[in-house]
């Protein structure tokens, strides 16, 4: 869920309390898992309603989650087992015992055993461990401070125990400031506006003559409560003001020890002994949204006129548009992503003469398709064309510099492999990871011009990686290889700015990201070990285990507010999951893939919306909140088990390798305009070069040649790539001078400049980005 729509979650938790509806609070809560309410869960457990207690708990953890949910369920549990043998109810201590404490008997047999052998005595008492155990109201107190000091330290807990610092009725307030700029759109506003319903936008009716009053003397929802006007739930509500704290960089990723611990929280195993020591618990500081602009109060009129923009995109939060479902047509577009959405459709198929390794479609130009196989070459399809701009096979631009490691295991086998080829943020540099040593960075300048711009010797072994990022509004690249180090180089120059050393295998991927303005590194090993790097040289912040335990890449959604993974383990088991950031923890797991997969899964994402993976010699689709397969393809056969596959941008074309060292583009129906545009166009260009050669009317080159003639010497011809730069493709014209020249020896043909008078008279034609002109020839084309 985006930052924006977990905050409006709060907007409503406010409303709602404010309105006192309060079991509807607690059930939000519970269900979006944003806030857990303290005050809540101790009257809860104060009056012993143990189901209640278990369903708001299980919002937000579960049992086997990790050893302090597990203690803080025993606990719970063990209490309300307790009660019912203090009570003499032996049937409904039995029924606690197998339905509720069982579970734990596979953690602890022993303890289960001891838990089982109370039922025996007639005094539980007689237990030495439970001796000090009062009546049942000391003993839930007791109990509860235990409770209190494990949720504090559980890290699932973290950024929960505190609501932000709210203005009171802040979300009626923010549809006051939207209804007051509907009413300065209107076209005849009235100085009265009825507003009857919040369904539709405002819109006054007809005019009366009368000028709109300012909106801080005429307030449309009614007038906007001062400060307390919608009075708190009590001294112990949950929406009491709170200090903004300083948000941790990746939240519950971090693995920083806190700024404060916890000496009375046991998080070792879980016992009979009642809880002692009752200290006082200490808060962790959560991460809030950021609050640091004032609410817009009612009647300020000097906000009034600065909201330019699209309703529900507020100046307070600079983030994407696309976050608020409700305000958004690009919102309402998502919301009606459809099957027909994904490419499905084979539109080209590419023979590449060896097997892809990794492809990337670049970042604006929509059909060019870069290629890396796996024996070293590199390929710049244009997939509108079917033309292959670019083939280059493998080789060290400088072999002298590299290192002796490299020279002497190039020697010994000089078979290189591409792990990953990928293009820059901006489409003008793009980088090749070998499976041996050294990474190559290009330039590209349209077309099929590209340069070498760096070469890096980067890493002992296999380059197993290689993206590209700004940590310091400078772009870098980042590498990983086998020597179990991730790098951090300078794009320009190629300097070596970080090295981040602490994995204890081969580092398998990287993902380069950024939250607000703190930019940090995901990295996955081949032991199963996801770790998080901050460009500071201090070591990891994260040690998590990925599902798979083996080769696992991460990405995120194009809108960066979602994490996945893809991992394949050893034994072929596949796991596609979403991550929640905030705790650090697996939020949903994927499902449709066979036990054994036949390789390595790739994936990618694409339209905030849509999941894809090659397994099974199928291509696979799931909805990102839908854990069920969605649908699969088999691009009209001939995928290999796992193949590989990259969706371009916009997701409307999906590249495919197939087993016979190809590839097929799949598209949707987007997908399929736009290749059909293209066709269209390089059609219309090769007619207009038949034209050129057929009609000297119409030929700038004869045109030029005639006011050269004329004794006219300032008006040359451009030169002849100008007419074939049209469709970026300069091979065709060794047939058109000839032609030219020939229809240029009729003598009877007698040229004369014209006026140009109506635009009919002109055509225009779109040269390719890279052309240089150095004049420009004026042509009468009626």
């Amino acid at each position: 869920m985006s930052s924006l729509s977990r905050e409006l979650v709060f907007l409503i938790l406010q409303f709602l309390d404010e309105e006192k509806f309060k079991e509807t609070v607690h059930k939000l809560e519970q269900e979006s898992g944003f806030y857990f309410n303290m005050k809540y869960f101790e009257d809860e457990v104060h009056n012993g309603n143990w189901d209640n207690v278990e369903r708001y708990l299980s919002g937000f953890t579960k049992v086997d989650d990790n050893r302090y949910s597990m203690k803080i369920f025993f606990e719970i549990r063990k209490q309300k087992y307790l009660e019912a043998l203090d009570k003499h109810d032996r049937a409904k201590a039995v029924e606690i015992l197998v339905k509720d404490l069982k579970v734990f008997a596979s953690f602890n047999e022993e303890l289960f055993k001891e838990i089982t052998q109370l039922l025996t005595l007639e005094n539980f008492r007689e237990n030495e461990q439970l001796s000090k155990y009062g009546d049942t109201k000391s003993a839930r107190t007791i109990m509860l401070v235990e409770l209190k000091k494990l949720i504090e330290a559980n890290p699932l807990f973290r950024d929960k125990l505190q609501l932000p610092n709210l203005k009171s009725s802040r979300l009626r307030t923010l549809i006051n400031q939207s209804l007051n700029w509907q009413h300065q759109l209107c076209k005849n506003p009235r100085p009265n506006p009825d507003i009857k319903t919040l369904f539709v936008d405002h819109s006054c009716g007809q005019p009366n003559g009368a000028l709109a009053p300012s909106p801080a003397n005429s307030p449309l929802l009614g007038s906007i409560p001062k400060a307390g006007g919608f009075p708190p739930l009590g001294a112990h509500g949950p929406f009491q003001p709170a200090p903004a704290p300083v948000p941790t960089p990746l939240a519950g990723w971090m693995s920083n020890p806190p700024a404060v611990t916890h000496p009375a929280v046991s998080g070792g195993a879980i016992g009979l002994n009642t809880p002692t020591n009752p200290g006082i618990a200490i808060l962790k500081h959560p991460r809030t949204p950021p609050t640091a602009n004032p609410s817009f109060e009612y009647g300020d009129s000097d906000h009034v006129p600065k909201r330019t923009r699209p309703l529900g995109i507020s100046n307070e939060v600079n983030l994407p548009v696309n976050i608020l479902p409700v305000s958004n047509p690009q919102n309402h577009n998502q919301a009606m992503c459809t099957l027909e959405d994904l490419p499905k459709t084979v539109a080209r198929t590419l023979s590449q003469g060896s097997n892809p390794m990794s492809m990337d479609f670049h970042p604006i130009q929509q059909t060019i398709l870069l290629v890396g196989t796996n024996v070293g070459d590199i390929a710049l399809w244009d997939v509108g064309s079917r033309e292959r701009l670019i083939l280059k096979n493998f080789k060290v631009w400088e072999i002298g510099s590299c290192s002796m490691s490299l020279q002497a295991s190039l020697v010994k086998d000089p078979a290189v492999s591409v792990n990953r080829i990928i293009w820059s943020p901006d489409g003008s540099l793009f980088g090749v990871a070998y499976s041996r040593h050294i990474v190559q960075i290009f330039s590209y300048h349209g077309a099929d011009d590209i340069r070498q711009h760096l070469e890096i010797d980067a890493h002992t072994g296999s380059v197993n990686d290689i993206a590209f990022a700004h940590p310091n509004k400078q772009l870098s690249i980042i590498t990983c290889g086998d020597d179990k180090t991730i790098k951090v180089w300078d794009a320009t120059s190629g300097t070596k700015q970080h090295t981040f050393e602490g994995h204890e295998s081969p580092v398998y991927s990287v993902c380069p990201h950024h939250k607000e303005n703190i930019q940090f590194i995901f990295s996955t090993a081949l032991d199963g070990k996801i770790k998080a790097w901050l460009y500071d040289n201090l070591g990891s912040r994260v040690d998590y285990d990925a599902p798979g335990h083996w080769c696992t890449t991460m990405a995120y959604s194009a809108d960066g507010s979602r994490l996945f993974s893809c991992g394949t383990s050893k034994e072929g088991e596949t796991f596609i999951v979403e991550w929640n950031e905030s705790e650090g923890a697996v939020k949903r797991t994927y499902q449709g893939f066979r036990k054994h997969s036949l390789g390595v899964v790739q994936f990618d994402t694409t339209r905030n919306r849509f999941l894809a993976a090659g397994d099974e010699f199928l291509i696979k689709f799931w909805d990102m909140d839908n854990t069920s397969l969605l649908t699969t393809i088999d691009a009209d056969g001939g995928l290999p088990a796992s193949p590989r596959i990259r969706f371009n941008k916009e997701g409307t074309l999906l590249a495919v390798s197939t087993h016979d060292n190809g590839i097929k583009i799949l598209a949707n129906s987007d997908g399929l305009r736009l290749l059909r545009t293209l066709e269209n166009r390089s059609f219309d260009i090769s007619r207009t070069v038949s034209e050129t050669v057929t009609k000297p009317i119409i030929s700038p080159l004869s045109a030029a040649a005639v006011a050269t003639t004329s004794g006219i010497t300032d008006r040359t011809a451009p030169p002849p790539m100008a007419i074939a730069g049209m469709s970026g493709d300069c091979r065709n014209l060794v047939d058109v001078k000839p032609k030219i020249a020939d229809e240029l020896m009729d003598k009877s043909k007698i040229w004369m400049l014209s006026e140009l008078n109506e635009p009919t008279q002109c055509r225009s034609l779109r040269l390719v980005d890279n052309l240089r002109t150095s004049k420009a020839t004026l042509v009468n084309c009626s």
